[in-house]
């Protein structure tokens, strides 16, 4: 298959030809809105109290796990333009390509599962060092978890297409899988943000995991299968080699026509 752009549909110019969904636009309004609070004095508590913080644990502010996607994250400069610009792209192909229900159960059940892990392996951390520095979350607020998940959605469905990487190098869309989790590994190494990290993590398996094998949740049940499978045959044949057992293969018989 040849190279193609990420956001499918035709394009014109490197750009999606037709109306965006509503819902993505709405989406980008509401990353964007909540990333222009910050900088006003008397709004700046708003995205305080939206974005994921240890007051999860600490103070009860539960919310903050369905919100903390949603209020864009970063400083006033060209790389938050370009993440909602990406985050466009890959927001509206996979819109179109799930539906309207779907698409939100995907972001949903992965930005919560995210949260829920970075805020367990937050907590774990600081049991483990209490006098360390109090976790930031850098690596996964706003739009970057909302782009691992989106990301991971299109490199799911649409893993056998080729893309252009930085609009030069192509790729196999399906390495977008693994090539997020390298750039937060990446970032890991920079912040140190091991809740960020896992959360990142845990966002791009779970997309995988409810869209891979043709429903949510049925990717990760035949991987279990398969894992559950290998390991009873392991065990088989431990025991034949302990008891000196012989494998008695079943030989076609004749056909009865």
């Amino acid at each position: 298959m040849g190279a193609r752009s990420p956001w499918g549909g035709g394009t014109a110019g490197g750009l999606p030809v037709g109306s965006p969904p509503r819902d993505v636009v709405v989406l980008l309004a509401v990353v964007f809105v909540g990333f222009t609070l910050r900088f006003f004095a008397a709004t700046a508590i708003v995205p305080t109290l939206l974005s994921l913080t240890p007051a999860v644990w600490r103070s009860g502010y539960l919310w903050q796990l369905l919100t903390y996607p949603f209020v864009g994250f970063g400083g006033p400069d060209f790389w938050f333009l370009l993440e909602l610009l990406v985050l466009y792209w890959f927001a509206t192909d996979v819109r179109r390509r799930l539906g309207r229900r779907r698409f939100w159960r995907t972001v949903l059940v992965s930005t919560i599962s995210a949260g829920a892990v970075a805020v367990i392996v937050a907590v774990v951390a600081a049991r483990l060092a209490p006098d360390g520095v109090s976790p930031s979350f850098v690596l996964m607020q706003g739009q970057r978890t909302l782009l691992a998940v989106l990301v991971a959605a299109f490199a799911t469905l649409a893993g056998s297409a080729t893309i252009l990487l930085f609009f030069v190098l192509p790729v196999r869309a399906g390495w977008l899988l693994w090539l997020t989790v390298l750039f937060a590994f990446v970032g890991f190494l920079a912040t140190r943000d091991l809740a960020g990290f896992a959360g990142l993590v845990v966002a791009t398996g779970t997309t995988w995991a409810q869209l891979s094998a043709g429903g949510p949740g049925r990717g990760l049940r035949r991987r279990w299968l398969e894992l559950r499978q290998w390991w009873l045959r392991r065990r088989l044949d431990r025991m034949r080699r302990r008891r000196g057992l012989r494998v008695v293969r079943d030989e076609p018989g004749p056909t009865i026509h």
